[in-house]
């Protein structure tokens, strides 16, 4: 994983604008002596009526902004005498969200919130901020049997190098040693990787939950890395797509039919995706639908709505085989998504082709708070008798 760039640019900060962890509350508390020991500031902090304070020690600095997904629009954090900067926003809807300062235009973490957002390259490091409602989130872990998460490194003789998945496993597998499971694979986005899904998407825990209240059949769950080269700051553009496909349908899937008891046959394999990862899921998808069943993407990177004719060319040939062989077709994208446009326009072209499919408009933009419920809302339609 590389972060390198934002860590330096951290302790940069940390030297010129006064940033410390833990910090003083009160800088002139400093002054008692070096083995003092000064009360950390408290970021952020949730109140009862869910407003939320952020606060950072920063005496040198210019200028701090709060940006987060629970922002209509980034907000300035005022200075008192000591230095301390603070904000107070909200009421914040209960959800998990996140956020970032920025520091006389640097982006910064919250050295008072050891909760991170992390992903495969620098760039998406943010913190996390958990505000509690008074019923439990559905991706909460519940007092319920759980599913087991598995890393898998195989191999990949299509890529020349070895590779990495991880693989979810309901809380009966190892129960019922002769019993078989569908498999669903599942994407992550640009600039994430294997674990994002559930870590960020908490899926294991939306499967599990789903699972014990009977609303979802137990299933496999593999989440790969999404890019088809080594190095995912340099991902090949176009050629990302075709690389990471010629992994999945030559060497990840025959290793996970080869380790795991699976319903190895179309009838019993899915491939969902979100952003990046949901435009690699229609487009390997639909045109292998010898191997796949099961297709959707979240808020899916399908940009060009010109290439559709041509991608999507032999799932439109014979459009009545197609909705033969598809038992679902399933994408969404939030309207305060930059994707939601090109979404609509996919969803045309099927409409217009005479393939059978299920479009979901819905509030929100491009962020995990709209792909977990998709996941909560898709799961219980996979693999049903």
């Amino acid at each position: 994983m590389k972060i390198p760039v934002l860590v330096t640019l951290c302790v940069a900060l940390v030297a010129s604008s006064g940033l410390a962890q833990p910090p003083a509350a009160n800088p002139a508390a400093g002054k008692a002596g070096r083995g003092a020991t000064a009360p950390r500031i408290i970021s952020p902090e949730v109140g009862a009526d869910f407003r939320v304070t952020f606060r950072l020690l920063a005496p040198k600095a210019s200028e701090v902004v709060l940006t987060g997904e629970f922002l209509k629009a980034d907000q300035h954090l005022t200075k008192n005498e000591a230095g301390l900067w603070s904000i107070t926003v909200g009421p914040v809807e209960p959800e998990t969200y996140h956020y970032n300062f920025v520091v006389d235009g640097v982006k910064v973490l919250d050295p008072g919130n050891a909760s991170l957002k992390m992903g495969s390259t620098a760039q998406t490091l943010a913190n996390s901020l958990e505000v509690r409602g008074t019923q439990p989130f559905f991706y909460d872990a519940q007092p319920v049997p759980h599913g087991e998460m598995r890393t898998n490194w195989y191999e990949s003789k299509s890529l020349g190098f070895v590779r990495r998945a991880t693989v979810y496993v309901p809380a009966e597998y190892d129960q019922n040693p002769q019993k078989r499971y569908p498999v669903l694979y599942l994407l992550h986005g640009a600039n994430n990787d294997e674990t994002t899904w559930t870590r960020q998407g908490r899926a294991n825990l939306i499967l599990d939950n789903l699972i014990a209240a009977g609303k979802s059949r137990p299933f496999i769950v593999v989440m790969p890395f999404g890019y088809g080269v080594k190095d995912p700051m340099n991902p090949g553009g176009a050629n990302n797509n075709e690389l990471f496909s010629q992994d999945l349908r030559g060497d990840l899937i025959p290793m996970i039919e080869a380790k795991y008891r699976t319903l190895a046959d179309r009838d019993h394999r899915g491939l969902i995706g979100l952003s990046m990862g949901g435009g690699q899921a229609l487009t390997i998808g639909l045109n292998h639908l010898e191997l796949f069943s099961y297709v959707g993407g979240f808020s899916a990177a399908i940009r060009q709505p010109e290439t559709f004719p041509a991608t999507f060319a032999s799932l439109v040939k014979e459009a009545g085989a197609s909705n033969q062989k598809l038992h679902l077709l399933w994408f969404g994208c939030g309207t305060e998504d930059s994707l939601f446009e090109p979404a609509k326009e996919f969803s045309k072209f099927l409409t217009a082709q005479k393939i059978k499919h299920t479009f979901r408009e819905t509030p929100g933009a491009h962020t995990y708070m709209v792909w977990r419920r998709y996941l909560n809302e898709v799961a219980p339609q996979l693999f049903r008798e």
